[in-house]
């Protein structure tokens, strides 16, 4: 997945430092929905992922305009319900912008909404 940094995606615009230069929590965001793209050859019809672990190291800043390329390869063979995935960012020049894991647990999609709309029904919560 290839992204260009922008003015939104900076961690002035997101809260997350004083810089313009392409923030954490948007970087984490990429990479993860990279791994929801990995992760589909693992899935039945009826299932899909949610995150449960990240393990990031953001290395390099990355200023507006600046080019990423994010990959979210398989880091080991399934283990029962958990995916984990190498993720990694790469500037334009080719240099490591970030590298680390994320963990995604395989659920039953409408199980998993079922419980998600129980759960906020008891608590009284709209959201």
């Amino acid at each position: 997945m290839r992204h260009e940094v922008t003015d939104a995606d900076t961690a002035i615009r997101m809260g997350s430092g004083d810089v313009p230069v392409l923030a954490t929590p948007r970087l984490i965001a990429w990479m993860e929905a990279a791994t929801v793209r990995a992760a589909v050859p693992f899935l039945g019809a009826d299932q899909t992922t949610v995150g449960t672990a990240v393990r990031v190291e953001h290395l390099r800043a990355t200023g507006v305009g600046g080019e990423i390329e994010v990959t979210a390869e398989p880091a080991s063979a399934p283990t029962g319900r958990r995916l984990t995935f190498a993720v990694r960012a790469v500037d334009g020049s080719g240099r490591v912008v970030a590298k680390g894991e994320i963990e995604r647990a395989v659920v039953d999609r409408q199980r998993f909404l079922e419980r998600r709309s129980d759960a906020g029904a008891e608590r009284g919560a709209a959201g």
